[in-house]
């Protein structure tokens, strides 16, 4: 039986079932191996710090996260899709491991993000841009 985000080892649950399976995406997985080549042992503290400030409150995070973005997006252009494949991968990974009203807000707030991010990067003709 599932159970809601409530504890820290949930929050690492979620982010290494997302982010393994973003490294195997046919969409967005060679953005983060081959474009950044990302440094997993140091990312991922970075993001559970990030969704256990969002979900549990916690003040373990500090950072900027848009700042990595625009320097990703200057190398590689992020477009809609990108950013829709991250929520429906975020979305699958919470779907499948929790539920209750904590993994609704983790879906949620994905969401939000996405939707406030894209505009600075996605002109609406769909050509990649930093917007003002």
């Amino acid at each position: 039986m599932k159970h809601d985000i409530l504890f820290p080892q949930d929050i690492k649950l979620l982010i290494d079932t997302f982010y393994a399976r973003v490294t195997q995406d046919e969409v967005i997985g060679y953005i983060f191996n081959d474009v950044v080549k990302v440094n997993w042992p140091e990312h991922l503290p970075k993001m559970y710090a990030f969704w256990e400030f969002l979900l549990l409150g916690s003040n373990t995070y500090r950072g900027n996260p848009i700042e990595k973005h625009i320097a990703l997006h200057r190398i590689e252009p992020l477009q809609t899709a990108h950013f829709d494949r991250w929520i429906a991968l975020f979305n699958t990974a919470v779907d499948d491991l929790f539920e209750g009203p904590k993994a609704e807000d983790a879906k949620f707030r994905a969401f939000s993000i996405a939707e406030v991010w894209k505009p600075k990067f996605v002109h609406p003709d769909g050509i990649g841009f930093i917007g003002k």
